[in-house]
């Protein structure tokens, strides 16, 4: 696979994409279809971890972003089908180095020897017609099911110049806590 010279920012989304949320552990899981013990253990071992804030451990409070959330789901795709963990590693390093909105436009192939970025139907034509088996990951396509599970899961803007984090609920979710929180001290 090859690198680009193009570096984007973690908590980049596409047009339209849930902002520039950040989002805990759990909702990353729930989003890429993972559990917390997979994640914990990618996050240990560098094969992929929160790049807006990591965490010092298990519950540590990790941020992730839109990005971040879509390798997850792409790296457990790619691990239900038996693509080696050194592939594996090599996509994810590769997929970081994507703007979030560019991550649409690739689809990842794979011929069991190697994972390969295609970015138009010419070149997934080309793999294919080498005659061997394919495996292919639509990109766009997972950045779609991780947009509309991110629509309904909190997420959290990152710390800034503003100060701390500040949890952000989507539309017509109510934080019951903060709720009796203000009860309380109204």
């Amino acid at each position: 696979m090859g690198a680009r010279d193009e570096s984007a920012a973690g908590g980049e989304t596409p047009s339209g994409a849930p902002g520039t949320f950040g989002y805990r552990g759990t909702v990353a899981c729930a989003a890429a279809g993972i559990t917390y013990r997979q994640l914990d253990y990618w996050a240990r071992t560098d094969l992929a971890g929160p790049s807006l804030r990591s965490g010092a451990g298990p519950g540590a409070g990790g941020l992730y972003s839109f990005r971040d959330v879509v390798i997850l789901k792409i790296v457990k795709r790619l691990l239900d089908v038996g693509v080696s963990l050194h592939n594996i590693r090599a996509a994810v390093a590769h997929l970081g180095t994507r703007a979030a909105a560019e991550l649409a436009g690739i689809t990842l192939l794979s011929d069991g020897a190697g994972i390969f970025e295609c970015t138009s139907p010419s070149e997934v034509m080309e793999l294919l017609q080498g005659g061997q088996g394919v495996f292919g990951i639509s990109v766009g396509a997972v950045c779609a099911e991780v947009e509309d599970v991110l629509r309904r899961l909190p997420g959290e803007e990152p710390a800034g110049e503003a100060g701390p984090p500040r949890a952000v609920l989507p539309p017509g979710v109510v934080d019951e806590l903060a709720a009796r929180r203000r009860f309380r001290a109204g």
